[in-house]
């Protein structure tokens, strides 16, 4: 018998020229990329091209949200521990396409800029 494991929702944390970086003041940097480990897997990437909303986290969808169509969530200007702790929560209840996000939240989305149209 084969038993499989649901794939968890997973954490993208930009950490490059200004996320992460002291640029962005008053952040254990290192203390939240911990934070959001112990909650789901975080993959650590180099700039995700969206800097003036440094910091920024991606919370990708579990294999169960994918499958409800969900898609990956952007969030700037994540340099508050509440919002961390937000995210944190969020992720443990399932993610995007399983579990509504937080309303509060909702401050932090952003577009990606593959999403972005010319002006």
């Amino acid at each position: 018998m084969t038993v499989t494991v649901p794939v968890p929702c997973r954490i993208v944390v930009c950490r490059d020229c200004c996320c992460g970086s002291p640029k962005v003041t008053g952040v254990d940097h290192a203390a939240q990329t911990e934070r959001l480990r112990a909650a789901a897997p975080v993959r650590v990437s180099d700039c995700l091209d969206v800097c003036e909303h440094a910091n920024v986290i991606v919370v990708q969808p579990s294999a169960e949200g994918r499958a409800a169509g969900a898609r990956p969530v952007w969030l700037g200007l994540v340099n508050d521990p509440d919002a961390t702790e937000d995210i944190v929560a969020w992720t443990r209840a399932g993610g995007p396409g399983v579990a509504p996000r937080p309303d509060i939240l909702d401050l932090y989305a952003i577009t990606p800029p593959r999403r972005r149209t010319a002006s």
